[in-house]
């Protein structure tokens, strides 16, 4: 199998259509369905087969599919592996990484690593695991720092820190002098996340087990970072990180309401692809990672 091939077959059955694969691969359609019809041959099984408009996988197609995205890996792996022979802690590392971590462990960190290797580059990726984790799978990223989610085959994780997730707002608030329990919040409003997202389901679900009517939303935001500002600024409750709360990130003006039964625990994780290589630069990453959410 030719791994041009190959590669060409990865985009296909990303795009799931001929047309928008050679426009991204800037190959004619005839090029790429020879590609396909060789690999056809080589593995004895038909690899697609049409759906709608467009086509998808067959079960070989999804056999191959992961043989291709393991060879392209070590691939990868074997130049990047040579090339790190003798040159020490420089090179490209890219990072995935939430937006808690972001805020909170990476400045540091990446200050201490360019201290250490100041050739090396760095390219960070923000976002919320559903995005981030299929770059990690795809090999766009190195490693990625993020919550705690179930178990990948393949995959090594590290528990860097516990985050507790707990409701804020201005300290200037009424809820301060008027809520004592979970019921209690029902009657203010709140800037949340989307329903999908891991903090809002268990802040939504927490209330219908207590057969209590959902926080009423009034600013649905996805980013995580502008939350604690906005309710300094407003009268809105919100479901954000402790770190915010206290410490030397402490946001001034916001506070947590206590109440009991309404913290989340989470994990925040590094995860990487086992049995691969990480270069020098990317390890040493990894440690400063464990070292400062030691240290906090």
């Amino acid at each position: 199998m030719d791994l041009r091939d190959l590669r060409y077959f990865e985009t296909i059955a990303e795009l799931q259509h001929l047309g928008r694969a050679s426009t991204r691969l800037h190959r004619s359609q005839p090029a790429l369905t020879s590609s396909i019809r060789r690999l056809e041959t080589a593995c004895g099984a038909a690899l697609f087969e049409k759906a709608g408009r467009g086509i998808k996988l067959t079960e070989a197609g999804h056999v191959l599919l992961k043989w291709a995205q393991r060879m392209r890996f070590d691939v990868e792996d074997a130049k990047r592996e040579l090339s790190s022979i003798g040159a020490g802690l420089t090179g490209h590392v890219r990072l995935g990484v939430v937006p808690t971590a972001a805020q909170f462990l990476l400045p540091a960190v990446a200050r201490q690593l360019l201290k250490e290797a100041p050739d090396v580059t760095l390219h960070t990726v923000v976002g919320l695991i559903a995005m981030l984790k299929p770059q990690l799978h795809a090999g766009e990223l190195d490693l990625m720092v993020a919550t705690e989610s179930a178990p990948d085959a393949g995959y090594v994780s590290q528990v860097l820190l516990e985050d507790m997730i707990v409701v804020a707002a201005s300290e200037r608030h009424e809820v301060f002098r008027k809520a004592k329990s979970l019921k209690d919040l029902v009657a203010y409003r709140w800037a949340l996340q989307p329903p999908g997202l891991p903090t809002r389901d268990w802040l939504d679900h927490t209330f219908d087990r207590k057969g209590l009517p959902r926080p009423h939303v009034q600013v649905e935001t996805t980013s995580l970072i502008s939350l604690p500002a906005l309710i300094v600024q407003t009268g809105l409750l919100s479901f954000i990180s402790r770190h915010h709360l206290q410490g030397p990130s402490r946001i001034p003006g916001l506070k947590e309401v206590p109440i009991t039964g309404a913290t989340m625990r989470r994990r925040l994780v590094v995860t990487y692809r086992a049995n691969s290589f990480l270069s020098p630069a990317a390890k040493r990453l990894v440690e400063l990672f464990l070292r400062s959410a030691s240290a906090d």
